[in-house]
């Protein structure tokens, strides 16, 4: 399987070839001065244990769907891209799997159903307690991000940027929205987060929009960043990470653009700062921690959005998302171990190998947190 992260890097060194001057580019004379060397893992005083309460391994097949888990009703909704999907115990037992065709996209659970995307472009809704079908509707576009889910209704976005709003108990169409998509885009696609009665999602023509939950109607939208290149590579400004919204405010971020915060009651944005991320900006303990695409690790502080500390400790190992568990912070790396760090002051606290694969996806529960590897193994882990 080949990370949304790691196929866009993959991507962009393919179409640059052509402005290459030099091969000798590829090759390094001095290993030492390669800027894409990964940092080797330095020594740190533990104050923290990691511990692997299960794992449950999933078939992998080549896809760049973000496939974590979903939770709901004390239950654990996992799916691979193979087609399985499969209601877990807190102790990782399947109560129940089912085997639909390849899906494109992981698994979005809440209000009594599971909600997955094949493909073909086709949304299937099952029900939690036994994984029948509810009802299948094709939106004609790939799927790649978990749906958001109501109690009354399921919004999907598609690759395509089309944001769709259906019935959760009949799956009809109620209402779409579609934004412009640049020439060139990251193949990904950041989930929408509902809010309250609102939708909140990011596109890939870097733009945060806000909508009504009931009828789509567009209630505001703002420029997380500004194409600012003069080649389709450099105006790459993808949001593939979903907005955060904590408070009155919401964070969104972008590929090769900017951490922008906007204020919901004004409808605009009231603070920017340069940031190339894959990732949603972390908000914990009074600071706001970002993963940049080059695995190093910037933070500003909320209350005065200055400058913080900054870390190069873990550039270019291919960082995982970061997620905040019980005051810490936790991401992957692609030599599969599991990072902790302080979010006051940057420094590596905690530290387990989980996996001989690298680590894609982390989702952070009160009671422990979920590793997902690019082999589609799913860990259960604590502190």
């Amino acid at each position: 399987m080949i990370s949304k992260k790691r196929y866009l890097i993959l991507a962009l060194i393919i179409a640059s070839c052509s402005s290459i001057p030099d091969p000798r580019f590829w090759k390094s004379d001095d290993a030492e001065d390669d800027p894409t060397k990964p940092a080797e893992l330095k020594e740190f005083k533990n104050e923290i244990d990691i511990n692997i309460a299960w794992v449950s391994k999933f078939k992998n097949e080549d896809n760049i769907g973000d496939f974590k888990p979903a939770f709901s009703s004390g239950k654990i909704f996992f799916s691979d891209s193979s087609g399985k999907i499969s209601s877990l115990n807190n102790s990782g037992s399947s109560e129940w799997d089912v085997k639909l065709n390849n899906l494109s996209s992981g698994t979005a659970a809440g209000f009594g159903v599971v909600v997955v995307a094949d493909i073909d472009g086709n949304i299937i809704c099952l029900n939690q307690q036994n994984g029948d079908v509810n009802w299948t509707i094709n939106v004609k576009n790939e799927v790649l991000a978990p749906a958001a889910i109501s109690a009354r209704y399921v919004i999907v976005k598609t690759s395509a940027g089309e944001l769709v709003g259906l019935n959760k108990t009949t799956g009809e169409l109620i209402w779409s929205y579609r934004s412009q998509n640049p020439t060139l885009t990251v193949r990904g696609s950041s989930e929408p987060i509902i809010y309250e009665d609102q939708v909140f999602a990011t596109f890939d023509n870097g733009r945060l929009g806000v909508f009504q939950l009931d009828t789509g109607f567009t209630l505001w939208d703002g420029a997380i960043s500004y194409t600012e290149g003069t080649t389709e590579l450099e105006n790459l400004i993808d949001a593939d990470s979903p907005p955060v919204v904590d408070g009155r405010l919401v964070y969104a971020n972008n590929y090769q653009g900017n951490i922008n915060i906007f204020d919901i009651a004004q409808k605009r944005s009231v603070w920017t700062a340069e940031s190339s991320s894959f990732y949603s900006p972390l908000i914990i303990r009074g600071m706001m921690v970002l993963i940049q695409d080059d695995s190093s690790i910037k933070s500003f502080s909320t209350n005065t959005l200055l400058a913080s500390w900054s870390s190069n400790e873990y550039k270019n190992r291919n960082l995982s998302n970061g997620v905040n568990f019980k005051g810490n912070i936790i991401f992957g790396d692609d030599q599969g171990y599991v990072h902790a760090l302080d979010p006051l002051s940057g420094k590596t606290i905690g530290r387990k190998k989980v996996s001989r694969h690298p680590i894609e996806n982390i989702v952070s529960r009160s009671d422990g947190f979920y590793v997902v590897d690019e082999n589609l193994q799913l860990f259960s882990l604590s502190i």
